[in-house]
């Protein structure tokens, strides 16, 4: 129960900092960038819960993104379903796909694991780019509506800001309530050693399944809001190198770090536009960012701030 309270109030607290965020801004592009650093956060909470708690690698996690913008966005601008209903048969949908592929990738593991998500991450990006008269081909869809509920409306980028810091919030959450319950013992003890969670009869196949499904889920409701903010959607947006960048978001972070998912998550968004001012270097200055980050806090940005407060807490003398 304490673990409850504390974790209600950690998400409480980072919600609000997040709603006064746009208060010290100069520029209302700036609210644009934290709008996709709550998406991408949104995605890398679900799947460190995936690679960082359970142990499973996934490379296909930006499909599930696309699919479900494509889904929500196709079912609401071609065929003129309500927002809401067309992001819930979007999300339903991932879902779905998600515990489908889930039955046969599951027994697999290690680099063949990552192999077959790979594969359906390119199957998907493929179908993207060939349907053109379903998703625009590699040009793109337009004409999304704007992301709306029955009385609520998001036109500005602002509002559209505090329902993401809502949503991420609630993710949160639920992350950190799942990681504290029976589930989330059992996913690190999955982690640990699959024979042993299996003799203490843990239902193995299930229980990566579950997480699975989960984090796509999750990455589902991120491409849904983003496809309905952007009001476009292009297949070169879910691409694979989307995927390795959810990978280094989680492992930058911290694996096994729910707020360290959501700090890498922030950190490589809003890194590159603090790049910009070096155009020749740019990505010479990211590679080098990324490379130091490894070499130094190897546990993470989470595992780093932890060692941080260590030093900063005052030592106790003997008595």
């Amino acid at each position: 129960m304490a673990a409850f309270r504390r974790d209600l109030f950690s998400v409480l607290v980072f919600a609000l900092v997040l709603l006064a965020a746009p208060l010290a801004l100069t520029n209302d592009y700036y609210v644009s960038v934290l709008i996709l650093c709550c998406l991408n956060a949104m995605v890398a909470v679900g799947l460190n819960l995936l690679l960082g708690y359970a142990g499973q690698i996934s490379l296909g996690h930006a499909a599930f993104y696309g699919l479900a913008a494509y889904a929500s966005g196709i079912l609401s601008a071609t065929c003129g379903l309500p927002i809401w209903l067309a992001a819930l048969v979007a999300v339903t949908f991932v879902g779905l796909v998600a515990w489908l592929l889930g039955i046969p990738t599951f027994k697999l593991s290690g680099h063949y694991l990552a192999m077959a998500t790979l594969g359906f991450g390119l199957i998907v990006s493929i179908v993207m780019n060939e349907a053109v008269e379903l998703t625009g081909g590699p040009s793109g869809m337009v004409g999304i509506p704007r992301f709306a509920l029955p009385g609520l409306s998001f036109a500005a980028d602002l509002s559209y800001y505090r329902l993401l810091v809502i949503v991420l919030a609630a993710i949160v959450g639920i992350s950190l309530n799942l990681i504290h319950s029976r589930i989330g013992r059992a996913l690190r003890a999955v982690h640990g050693s699959e024979r042993a969670a299996e003799a203490m009869g843990i239902d193995i196949g299930r229980t990566k399944r579950f997480v699975f499904v989960l984090s796509a889920l999750f990455a589902a409701v991120a491409g849904v809001l983003y496809a309905h903010y952007l009001e476009f959607v292009a297949p070169s947006s879910f691409g694979f190198l989307y995927s390795v960048e959810l990978i280094v978001m989680v492992v930058l972070g911290g694996l096994a770090s729910v707020w360290g998912a959501v700090a890498g998550a922030f950190f490589l968004t809003v890194l590159p536009e603090f790049l910009r001012a070096f155009e020749d270097i740019e990505v010479l200055l990211f590679g080098a960012i990324l490379v130091a980050g490894m070499m130094f806090l190897p546990s993470g940005l989470a595992g780093g701030a932890r060692r941080l407060l260590g030093l900063l807490q005052p030592k106790r003398g003997r008595t």
